[in-house]
């Protein structure tokens, strides 16, 4: 089910956005500049009960562990970087540090990751990190050693969740007789956290496709919990533009610890996207908004196709978030990776459950839409100027939302001032609500733009339908 938003009056926001605070009337909860960070891939973001995100990643150099704490998602961008952690000289925890997550589990901090062992780097395991000072930014860490699981093989990417108030570990692993690089694997966590017991369930094997381009790989697997169900998503394929996000999912009251309990999607979720110049998303974690109403999809991409070499030498992955939406039958909806800049909004109909979106360019009202990027636009400065806003196409970069002949069409900038015009617009407090907005044309001042029969228009709201129908929301 689509969650209606909280509409917050944030000037703040607006400028992050990139519009002029002139125009903050109103602004989504959700609404964040990609990319967060730069050079940091395997992305992880926690929000804590104390108000703040905490975000650890991969850098680059695979030789350290890092952390950011900011109140806001958008802050992590900006905010200092401490290192809590360094590899080790020799031996084990010596080389490849990937892949961290951070969790607070009975009052303490603690950091899983993947290692290496300085004299055989591919002998990757999973390692823990524990802290039980308050701000594990400033705070001593202690390592607790190595996840031991069943077999001493190619292990990594651990991550942890609870449901029916028991926890779980999940991570990926190369189970002997199985010829893939990694599948994934569940089991009850133990006494400590960082510790197993009871069986340990397969929950998959890359045989798809999609899964097996480059390498066989199941990897990365993080659980999102909601409408009833678990959604464990997981990377596939090599770690270039092949790299996706496969998903499995469970009932709540399943156990999860049966395998018959998930269901794999037999398509990625979520895959490089030529229009948005975004290739290679994957390796992604979960977070919810700062005001708790909207899961926040953490990840990794490039924002180029061709890699020279090894893609784990090429460190320009970079941490990016979007919003995740849900499908009428409650699945998540994670649309495309966006482009770079300011993440898109949907315009929600105040007066239904429906949203503005293009259909063979045409801009109509429709709701539960698929795909779902045709329902999502960047809100940006105007392209006439003037302090207004305009509207660009999110799976159609370049394209606009614009007037022609009253009617309203998704169509590309081609650069004039009768286009700049027709497709900007000046943001004003919803003719219907002061909590919603409206959109009046720049050059037919007036005239708005309004819904009716389904078709999206310019009029001039003569009456209070009228004026309902041109009132929207920003999700």
């Amino acid at each position: 089910m689509i969650r209606r938003l909280l509409v917050l009056v944030l000037a703040t926001a607006a400028c992050v956005a990139g519009l002029p605070a002139s125009q903050a009337i109103a602004t989504p909860a959700v609404r964040n500049t990609n990319p967060i960070a730069e050079r940091r891939a395997d992305p992880h973001i926690f929000k804590h009960t104390d108000g703040y995100y905490y975000f650890t990643a991969t850098v680059p150099e695979y030789d350290r562990i890092i952390l950011r704490r900011a109140t806001t998602i958008q802050g992590l961008a900006t905010a200092a970087e401490t290192v809590i952690w360094r590899k080790h000289a020799s031996g084990e925890m010596g080389a490849h540090i990937w892949a961290p997550e951070i969790h607070f589990i009975n009052g303490k901090w603690y950091v899983y990751f993947t290692a290496g062992r300085r004299d055989d780097i591919w002998r990757i395991r999973m390692y823990v990190l524990e802290s039980s000072s308050a701000n594990p930014v400033t705070g001593s860490w202690t390592e607790r050693g190595r996840i031991t699981t069943p077999w001493d093989t190619f292990s990594l990417d651990a991550s942890t969740f609870v449901t029916n108030g028991v926890r779980y570990l999940t991570w990926a692993q190369q189970e002997p007789g199985i010829s893939t690089g990694s599948n994934l694997y569940v089991a009850r966590m133990g006494a400590t956290p960082w510790t197993i017991t009871g069986a340990v369930t397969r929950l998959t094997v890359p045989t798809l496709a999609w899964e097996t381009r480059g390498h066989k790989v199941a990897e990365g697997p993080t659980v999102l919990q909601r409408n009833g169900r678990l959604f464990l998503t997981y990377s596939a394929s090599a770690t270039d533009a092949n790299y996706c996000l496969g998903m499995l999912t469970a009932s709540a009251t399943a156990d999860p610890l049966n395998a018959a309990s998930w269901t794999k999607s037999p398509d990625p979720v979520f895959a490089s996207n030529d229009a948005t110049s975004q290739y290679g998303p994957g390796h992604n974690s979960f977070t919810v908004s700062e005001d708790g109403r909207s899961d926040v999809m953490v990840y990794h991409d490039r924002n180029y196709r061709d890699i020279n070499g090894d893609p784990l030498n090429d460190p320009n992955r970079r941490t990016r978030v979007q919003k995740v939406y849900y499908k009428a039958d409650g699945t998540p909806d994670f649309g495309i990776p966006v482009a770079d800049g300011p993440t898109p909004v949907r315009l929600k109909s105040y007066n239904s459950d429906s949203f503005v979106r293009h259909w063979e360019f045409r801009a109509r009202l429709e709701a539960n839409v698929a795909p779902l990027a045709d329902s999502q636009f960047k809100v940006v400065p105007g392209l006439a100027g003037s302090g207004a806003v305009s509207f660009e196409s999110t799976n159609f970069p370049g394209y606009y939302l614009r007037h022609r002949d009253n009617e309203l069409w998704v169509q590309r900038n081609d650069g004039t001032a009768l286009f700049h015009n027709d497709a900007s617009f000046t943001q004003r407090p919803g003719l219907a609500a002061n909590s919603a907005l409206s959109y009046e044309s720049l050059n037919f001042p007036g005239r708005y733009l309004r819904h009716t029969n389904g078709l999206m228009y310019l009029q001039t709201p003569a009456d209070a339908q009228a004026r309902a129908d041109a009132t929207f929301v920003l999700e």
